[in-house]
């Protein structure tokens, strides 16, 4: 009897392992579609000096601003905003949630830069992320975020102030616009997304 008994066990326990493994499987497997920036085929470089794709970020909710660590003017104001909407996001699900500050300047930018960037501010961990690549990727993910930014001087540069919230497939559902702006909207569509995972 007692065998019997753990011969069930043993098989409802293969059968759930083996409905979580189609689960994950099927996640993995789900086509990126038209709209997701993991269609990029760009590489960038974190403030570890590794090398990553986009689309290794898939399955989190993204929070994206483009800054430049030289900027003196709205640079401060947006990483500002982007540790407020940090303090705001759900405690449950705020390891769903990368916050990541991609350099318009990758030139000055480097690894070593936006380490010593990030550690001034507080930001190297989780969920931070700093990413720079070449100029030509720049400008590609500028222009899918709808920033606009030009060098006016070598050391600065005009650039637009957005927030942009990514879903865990890769496609923009929210941009936040302006300095320390209402960030209410922002807040709640970066949680409902990440609750969804």
């Amino acid at each position: 009897m007692k065998k019997t008994i753990i011969a069930v066990f043993i098989l409802l326990f293969s059968l759930q392992s083996c409905k979580e493994n189609k689960k994950e499987t099927a996640i993995t497997k789900k086509e990126i579609s038209d709209l997701s920036i993991y269609n990029l085929p760009s590489k960038w470089t974190t403030q570890n000096g590794n090398d990553i794709e986009l689309k290794s970020l898939r399955g989190n909710v993204l929070v994206m601003v483009m800054i430049y660590t030289n900027c003196k003017a709205a640079c401060p104001r947006l990483v500002a905003d982007m540790r407020d909407i940090e303090t705001k996001l759900n405690k449950n699900t705020k390891k769903n949630v990368k916050l990541i500050l991609v350099s318009i300047d990758p030139k000055t930018d480097t690894p070593e830069r936006l380490k010593a960037f990030a550690i001034s501010n507080k930001m190297n961990q989780e969920p931070w992320l700093f990413l720079r690549s070449s100029d030509e990727n720049t400008r590609e993910f500028a222009a899918v975020l709808a920033v606009n930014y030009k060098q006016i001087s070598p050391v600065d540069f005009s650039h637009s102030n957005i927030i942009s919230v990514f879903n865990p497939e890769g496609e923009l559902v929210f941009q936040q616009e302006g300095l320390g702006v209402n960030n209410e909207k922002t807040i709640e569509t970066i949680n409902k997304e990440a609750e969804k995972i």
